[in-house]
């Protein structure tokens, strides 16, 4: 190391892994959204809370920012590094702590993949329920920073529903335990939910105590092709009202077009303009014979045009895959991403006006829908044309950005549903919060970090 800040924190925590690399630096210092070139100080890798806490308390002294950073899965720019700050990657604290079976909770270090708490729950009968495409690569303390919500929310709820306690590095050093796993605790402000959905500016998650439950019984998936978009949310009432929803996922024919490309199988022997992934309890005749309803009323009504089921776990998994594998199949392609919801109730009404707004204010570009219809949240991803600049094309959809914003105010909705604000939501957050409410946010950011060092600049300057 060749500045002296970064040997006073080797001299402070002996044996800490710090690397300035480039190519290192290059890698931790950004998320999915590519659009930042990274610039960190350095990465330091911990492997206790310890060596976080004085990381922490090392910055202070240094005034040097920090960039928590987990598996920098997220779309919003809220794990970039692109100025001089210290990455503070959790990922090589990544192991299951404990299990409780009384209380059936796991404990977990922040660094451990999604994927693999799911197999640490499978291995003992549990489930921890919140998923999504991206489970091998995120960790528990991404999920816990942005307050992932995933594919099953329709039926599970955000990762906040699942956290019984944590443990968090303030930002002036001192280690918080948060909530100990109670189920009921009304002794003050929950400083647990506070965290949740923070994105690293009010502490660093250490550790998190998450809820297990049974898993669910047998279910099976269905890919549904429509004709039309206006049938959309009448199928999706139609399904549940007769069957109990695990998921209901909504993507375009441009969506199944890029994953298609990059190789999965076509479903259908020809091209629907939507389609609609769904996956119920099922497991016995009665549960089939309300699908098989649903599908049939469905069709009479002309909402749907084909259909198929997944007879075999496969099976399942091809159908997902045409979901689950648009995200990585429009990488390459470095689409501009929005992340926005509403209250299902609003979901009509909001759908027909962003439409029309997207067709009219993106007329040569590839715009490629999908999102859980079942919980309000809409993907919207828009491809560049061929040849055009990226500042250009940034600008473009930064402009239209706006006008999908004040279309969410006036629906009652939020411009980020689970990939948080970060860096590329942070001029649209006063169409989701008040004024009142955002100098509030201010204020708990100065209590919890007084010095503004935890990922400053993201949420709010």
């Amino acid at each position: 190391m060749t500045d002296a800040r970064l040997d006073c924190l080797l001299a402070r925590v002996p044996g800490l892994r710090l690397t300035r690399d480039p190519a290192d630096l290059a890698h931790y210092g950004r998320d999915w959204t590519r659009r930042w070139t990274p610039a960190p100080l350095a990465v330091a890798l911990p492997g206790s809370v310890e060596e976080v806490q004085a990381i922490v308390r090392w910055a202070n002294e240094e005034r040097i920012a920090l960039v928590p950073s987990g598996g920098r899965t997220g779309l919003s720019g809220g794990a970039v590094a692109a100025n001089g700050e210290l990455v503070l990657s959790l990922e090589r604290m990544n192991r299951v702590l404990a299990f409780d079976p009384v209380d059936r909770t796991l404990t977990v270090q922040a660094g451990i993949p999604l994927q693999a708490v799911h197999e640490a729950a499978r291995e003992r009968g549990l489930l921890y329920p919140v998923d999504f495409a991206a489970r091998g690569s995120c960790t528990i303390g991404g999920n816990i920073a942005t307050n992932a919500g995933g594919i099953r929310v329709i039926r599970y709820g955000n990762t906040r529903e699942w956290i019984a306690g944590l443990a968090v590095v303030a930002g002036n050093g001192d280690l918080l335990e948060l909530n100990r796993g109670l189920i009921k605790n009304s002794s003050g402000y929950d400083l647990r939910q506070l965290m949740i959905g923070s994105e690293g500016t009010l502490g660093v998650v250490v550790e998190a105590t998450l809820r297990l439950t049974d898993p669910p019984p047998p279910g099976n998936t269905m890919l549904l092709a429509l004709p039309s978009f206006e049938g959309l949310m009448r199928v999706f009432a139609a399904f549940r009202e007769r069957l109990t929803l695990q998921a209901f996922e909504f993507f375009t024919d441009r969506a199944l077009h890029h994953v298609i490309a990059h190789g999965a199988a076509a479903p259908f022997g020809q091209a629907h303009p939507f389609y609609v992934v769904t996956e119920y309890a099922g497991g016995d005749e009665a549960a089939e014979a309300a699908a098989l309803a649903a599908f049939e009323h469905c069709l009479e009504q002309g909402w749907v045009g084909d259909g198929v089921i997944g007879r075999s776990e496969a099976q399942a998994a091809q159908l997902w895959r045409l979901r689950e594998g648009i995200t990585e199949s429009l990488a390459p392609h470095k689409p501009y991403k929005n992340d926005v919801s509403v209250r299902i109730s609003a979901m009509p009404a909001f759908l027909a006006e962003t439409q029309a707004l997207l067709a009219r204010e993106y007329p040569r570009f590839d715009v490629v829908w999908f999102g859980h219809i079942g919980d309000g949240n809409l993907h919207i991803n828009v491809l560049p044309p061929p040849g055009m600049a990226d500042g250009e094309f940034v600008g473009h959809c930064e402009r239209v950005t706006k006008l999908l914003a004040e279309a969410l105010s006036r629906h009652g909705g939020s411009i980020s549903a689970e990939h948080g604000i970060g860096l590329v939501k942070k001029p649209y957050l006063d169409s989701t919060r008040s004024p009142a409410e955002i100098a509030l946010m201010r204020g708990v950011k100065r209590a919890f970090d007084p010095n503004g060092l935890l990922n400053p600049g993201k949420l709010f300057d």
